[in-house]
């Protein structure tokens, strides 16, 4: 017999049961332990995760809250921000990611809101493009080094975008190596400590910055994705986790 597909939606009366898919089998980790701070904060804004279940076993989730309130560079004001949308393993194939993005649309309908945004990117760390597309949304802008700000609009509403001031983001670090992030993500913690490993091991010291609030990640993420960015002498070298070894990499390149 086939397991029974669910949709669970978590919020703070149910998360301890649930967790927020991510890191699900390490919550007595620090980065889960700070998301999980996090969350409670951000279910009082209005923030929603839904869980695609097959059985007993979670194969899937959407994150999503208030444009007003979204931890993404993006002014969307009325709309719901997608902060992650993720299917994996047997999960995938079975139009599972539809169905999430589909339970946003109906929740920013029936809520009033304007539409539904997201920042999308074709390298790694965030959803592709393409499945937006096929759900109807648009490609309403573009950032380097790889993301893509995606909107559904409703009724022809005016479209948010992003900010143009990138390189002077990233300049703003000045020189040497600054590690940007967020408890936003529970993998954070461990790409926070593959900088500084990687810099320990380049001779290098690791300036590390938290960002507290959605108002410092609108104003001081120097990447689009908002939790995470990893700048070298005043230039964004990453948006996503480099293992040490990488990251030497990528840090010849820069600096050839």
């Amino acid at each position: 017999m086939e397991d029974t597909v669910a949709l669970v939606e978590v919020d703070a009366s149910n998360v301890a049961q649930h967790g927020f898919f991510c890191y699900k089998s390490k919550k007595k980790a620090l980065g889960y332990q700070h998301k999980l701070e996090w969350l409670q904060a951000r279910f009082a804004e209005g923030l929603k995760i839904k869980l695609i279940y097959e059985g007993k076993r979670s194969v899937g989730f959407i994150e999503y809250i208030p444009g007003e309130f979204a931890w993404r560079v993006v002014d969307a004001p009325n709309y719901l921000v997608i902060h992650c949308l993720w299917v994996v393993g047997s999960g995938k194939g079975k139009g599972y990611g539809t169905r999430l993005i589909e339970a946003c649309i109906d929740d920013a309908r029936e809520s009033g809101k304007d539409g539904v945004a997201v920042v999308t990117s074709s390298g790694v760390w965030l959803a592709h493009q393409d499945i937006f597309l096929r759900n109807g949304f648009v490609l309403q802008d573009e950032a380097l080094p790889s993301f893509q700000f995606m909107v559904r609009s409703f009724d022809g509403s005016p479209r948010p975008s992003f900010p143009a001031n990138w390189a002077e983001r990233s300049a703003r670090f000045g020189r040497g190596v600054t590690v940007v992030y967020t408890a936003q993500c529970p993998y954070i913690q461990d790409a926070v400590g593959y900088v500084v490993s990687g810099c320990r091991d380049a001779g290098l010291n690791a300036h590390v910055v938290e960002l507290h609030t959605r108002e410092d990640v609108r104003e001081q993420a120097p990447a689009a994705n908002g939790i995470f960015g990893i700048v070298h002498d005043g230039k964004l070298l990453s948006y996503h986790y480099l293992l040490p070894k990488d990251f030497a990499q990528r840090l010849e390149q820069m600096s050839g």
